[in-house]
């Protein structure tokens, strides 16, 4: 059985990126439009002052641009950044140089917090590959923030930043998966 989920999140996974990768430039700008008003729009909403977001990569939903708001609000953002044990550390970013992280992702140099840095944010944004109508998150296989969020005592609100196609029915699921308590996409906010 855990071969099978295994084997359909690869299949969904491969689709997705094919999507991604498909999509035209005036499509992505409508979508980075979308994505930092409704970013703003849920961050506004729960008076955060301190989050934690991630640095997108090339094919995904951007947050640049609403990273750019959050900071000229005098939000604190912790950055992600990966650990060859599967955990993540956090930085404030206060160098704001841009490296490539464990997989080639990209994050932001700065003095590393620790893990239970997020433990003081007011808000946690997380990369997903798709979410289903009940909440569950699908990342793209790594486990990082599965393992994140599994481990949080008090946890704040989580919202997955995807495309409007990327809300499914449902996602094949493991164990370890963890829920979100909202989605932004382009077009819409859904909280579960």
């Amino acid at each position: 059985m855990p071969h099978d989920v295994a084997h359909q999140k690869r299949a969904l996974r491969a689709e997705l990126r094919e999507r991604r990768q498909n999509m035209t430039s005036s499509e992505r700008e409508a979508a980075d439009v979308g994505i930092t008003q409704n970013l703003q729009a849920v961050t506004l909403d729960l008076s955060a002052r301190s989050i934690s977001c991630y640095l997108s990569a090339q094919n995904e939903p951007n947050t640049r641009p609403f990273l750019r708001w959050a900071a000229d609000q005098g939000i604190r953002i912790l950055f992600p950044v990966t650990r060859e044990d599967g955990l993540l550390d956090w930085t404030v970013g206060e160098d704001a140089i841009e490296v490539e992280g464990l997989f080639g992702v990209p994050e932001v140099s700065g003095v590393t917090l620790g893990p239970i840095a997020i433990n003081d944010v007011d808000l946690i944004i997380v990369p997903a590959a798709a979410i289903d109508e009940s909440g569950l998150r699908m990342g793209w296989g790594r486990g990082y923030f599965d393992k994140t969020l599994g481990s949080m005592e008090k946890c704040p609100p989580v919202y997955a930043v995807i495309f409007d196609g990327e809300l499914v029915d449902s996602v094949p699921r493991e164990v370890h998966d963890q829920p979100v308590d909202g989605v932004v996409t382009p077009t819409r906010i859904v909280t579960f």
